[in-house]
């Protein structure tokens, strides 16, 4: 056994120092002229020609709005995973006793569930965004090294593969480690799949590294002439934030998983117990990297909703720069408040006061922003389309999922809910009721630009409803589970003692709630494919009619200038770009189709 995992610890270094050297030996990073033939000088001007057709034009493209759409692409098969994989684990729950999942397939599924949505679905929905508008918003015509923007989204699918790969290699089990890993239990499990996964965490980490360093050249360094940092917009902000916590935070987690695969194959001792650096240094090094990774995921949804929101109440975002302030803040403090991570390992009590300290000072950026968010409505002419629906939700969820986590800061309270329920339950408030909220507003917001195409306004809403009754009634159980005592990340919950009666039904309405999360997003799919496919074209270089309020966006410029495409019955232009439509209930133009 050791000497197989040695040996595809062997073949898949090489396969990724070859593929560090073939990067290596690519010339002119920034040119847009496909590698076959050479390159070209710096001083060459950077352009893009006709892009071929079919499958040629996404596997060659160094588009950033094609690579943008191929990060929402995979995002959402990610997420499809994560989700099948989320369903079975709750219909195990339904009863007491195991009846629908081995625990070996629990605790897999469990793992898988934690990694994809974190690394797989949540870091690449964000790139989705930011790829297709931060060039759009600064002015830039690209991304400033457009084939290392490429190079960093083709390694995800590969980290995918060998990340997954423990459920379709025969003869091998998948990791059954959670996904934070922790040793001695990583260590000692010998399936190879826990090696594969480590790897394939490597390619995420290096990609979003990438990705990182390509977001902050192009932010600093190609900004049009009438952008400065005084007019920079939200998103853009949390974007660089975002960049930056990525730079200092996913080369820790590289380093951890070298020492754990060196540990595992080699003989090393940096987590072993005794001699070694013990299983509390894993711990230390992991949630260094883990906590600021929240707020890797959290800054550039906030950065949506503090862009998105203020285009439907009709005023500008209240306090803007004091939004910004706490942006940064957020980015600088998510470094310090790890080790509330293990309070209850028996650290020093003066080290946990500290952190302690830290961890609720943090919330004070997050109400800054909360705070912000609500004046802006306050007063405003409000429209509630789709994309401020689901930023309301953001802020609802987002309120509850913080709260929560001031409590669990204080030690005394972490001391009686650490590892229960109501952890899932704050974590997915933010994740789940948060960042997904958000990406859906973009979605939403955003989708006449990227597709030149109306949505069906009644299944978004639809969607909305469903998604925001889904995520409380499937989560707001937990935070009681959690103070009823129930442990996390267990298959079964048949014991002798405890209030088992109230852990079943608890655990069947949050079954109730994945259910309808689940009928919400595939109307959310049905929505998206047929519309793209099918759905009105946008005519009006102002869709939402945004003028309305002197709130229309450089996006929609770019969008009336490069993107709105042209009548088929011969109007003018100025009819084409006229934002004079009659406006529907849903803020955009009257579509001859079913709407609201």
């Amino acid at each position: 056994m050791a000497a197989t995992q040695l040996v595809l610890t062997t073949v898949m270094v090489a396969l990724v120092a070859g593929a560090a050297a073939v990067v290596t030996r690519l010339e002119n990073w920034r040119s847009y002229t496909p590698a076959v033939g050479g390159g070209g000088t710096a001083d060459e001007t950077v352009h893009h020609g006709e892009k071929p057709g079919g499958l040629t034009r996404w596997l060659t493209t160094v588009d950033h709005k094609d690579i943008g759409l191929l990060y929402g692409t995979f995002a959402v098969l990610a997420f499809a995973w994560g989700g099948v994989a989320v369903v079975l684990m709750r219909f195990e729950l339904v009863t007491p006793t195991s009846n629908f999942l081995e625990p070996a397939m629990y605790n897999a599924l469990l793992t898988s569930h934690g990694i994809t949505m974190l690394f797989l679905f949540g870091t690449p929905i964000l790139a989705a965004f930011s790829n297709y508008f931060v060039p759009i918003l600064i002015g830039a015509d690209d991304m400033a090294f457009p084939r290392i923007n490429a190079i960093a989204f083709w390694l995800l699918p590969f980290g995918a593969v060998l990340i997954w790969a423990g459920f379709f290699i025969p003869g091998i089990a998948p990791a059954q480690t959670a996904w934070t890993m922790y040793t001695p239990l990583s260590l000692d499990q010998p399936s190879p799949a826990i090696d594969l996964m480590i790897l394939g965490l490597h390619l995420t980490g290096v990609s979003a590294t990438m990705g990182a360093i390509n977001f902050i050249a192009t932010i600093f360094t190609e900004q049009g002439e009438d952008i400065d940092w005084a007019n920079l917009d939200i998103f853009s902000w949390t974007v660089l934030v975002q960049s930056g916590q990525i730079l200092f935070a996913f080369p820790l987690l590289g380093s951890a998983l070298v020492m754990l695969l060196l540990d595992r194959n080699l003989g090393t001792t940096f987590f072993a117990i005794g001699d070694g650096g013990g299983t509390l240094l894993w711990q230390h090094l992991f949630w260094f990297f883990g906590h600021p990774e929240v707020y890797i995921l959290v800054l550039p949804p906030m950065g949506l909703i503090s862009y998105i929101l203020p285009k439907f109440c009709g005023r500008k975002l209240f306090g803007f720069k004091f939004v910004v302030y706490s942006t940064l803040a957020l980015g600088v403090l998510s470094f310090g408040v790890w080790a509330h991570h293990m309070f209850a390992t028996g650290m020093d009590p003066r080290l946990r006061g500290a952190f302690m300290a830290i961890t609720i000072s943090i919330a004070i950026p997050s109400a800054v922003k909360t705070f912000n968010w609500m004046a802006t409505m306050w007063n405003g002419r409000l429209r509630l389309t789709a994309p401020f629906l689901f930023c309301v939700g953001f802020i609802a969820n987002f309120v509850i999922g913080g709260m929560t986590g001031v409590f669990e800061a204080a030690i005394p309270v972490d001391l009686l809910l650490h590892d229960t329920y109501q952890v899932v339950a704050h974590f997915h408030y933010v994740i789940m009721g948060g960042i997904a909220f958000a990406v859906f507003a973009g979605i939403y917001y955003w989708f006449p630009i990227y597709t030149g195409r109306w949505y069906q306004r009644t299944l978004a809403k639809a969607h909305f409803w469903l998604t925001m009754i889904g995520t409380n009634i499937t989560f707001f159980p937990m935070i009681l589970l959690g103070y009823a005592g129930m442990p996390r990340r267990y298959a079964t919950y048949d014991v002798a003692v405890g209030p088992i009666d109230l852990f079943t039904l608890l655990h069947q309405i949050a079954t109730l709630g994945v259910v309808l999360l689940v009928v919400g997003q595939l109307l959310f799919l049905w929505n998206v494919v047929t519309s793209w496919m099918e759905g009105p074209r946008v005519t009006s270089s102002d869709p939402w009619d945004l003028d309305r309020d002197g709130m229309r966006a450089r996006e929609f410029e770019w969008f009336a200038s490069e993107r709105l495409p042209a009548l088929t019955d011969g109007g003018s232009e100025n009819e084409v770009s006229g934002a004079s439509s009659e406006l529907r209930s849903d803020g955009g133009e009257q579509q001859p189709v079913d709407g609201d």
